[in-house]
Formats: C-alpha cells, structure tokens, sequence
C-alpha cells in the first residue's frame, strides 16, 4: 500500500511541477510591443529572398542524406563495441558482422539501383 501512495504522490508532484511551469511560462513569455511585417517575411541568412522560400529538391539529395545518417549511426554504434570486443567474445563479433553485412546489402542495393549516381 505505501508504494502506490507514494508512486501517486510522485505523480501528483509530478504533475503539479509541470502544470506550474507551463503557467509560468504563459505568465512570464516575451511579446512583442508592435507587430511587424518584417516578422512574417522569410529570412535567408541576412540576404533578401527571392522567389519563393518552397523550393522543391531532387529526391536525391534526400537519398544521400539517408545514407549519410545510416553510416554516422554506423559508426557511433560500432565505436563503442570496438572498446570492449575482447569481453563481448564470438557472440558479440557475429553480432555486429550481421549488422555490418545487413547494411553492406542495403548499399550494394542502392548502388545497384543507380540511387547514388548523380548523373
């Protein structure tokens, strides 16, 4: 009984902490004094824009962006296993050769496709 009372008073302490900054954060925001047009134009780094701010992109760049993310999680992910391969064993080197090899079929996929070629 006392940890559900006490699970219900963390939540009521909880809740209480974030109803009272979102109220004071309501309180408390910066408004403008004069609304300016100025404010509602897009802004491009200080240049003045031209044309339209909606630019539509080939889905390429779109593509290479993906796998960019791809190999940037690659490596973050494979850093940290290399600190500690001796302890993780056979066990833990068939775990990231399986997760290496799915990821060089997704690239020789997107090679054979022609998803990388910028021409």
């Amino acid at each position: 009984m006392t940890q559900g009372l006490a699970l219900l008073a963390f939540l009521a302490v909880s809740f209480l902490a974030v109803g009272s900054l979102l109220v004071g954060a309501r309180l408390l925001r910066v408004r403008a004094r004069v609304d300016s047009p100025l404010k509602r134009e897009t802004y491009e780094c200080g240049e003045t824009p031209r044309g339209m701010a909606w630019v539509r992109f080939h889905a390429r760049y779109y593509v290479v962006a993906l796998f960019f993310v791809l190999f940037d999680i690659e490596a973050a992910l494979i850093l940290p296993w290399s600190t500690i391969v001796r302890e993780v064993g056979t066990p833990g080197l068939v775990a990231v050769g399986t997760f290496v090899g799915v990821l060089m079929l997704g690239w020789a996929w997107a090679i054979r496709k022609g998803a990388l070629e910028w021409v």
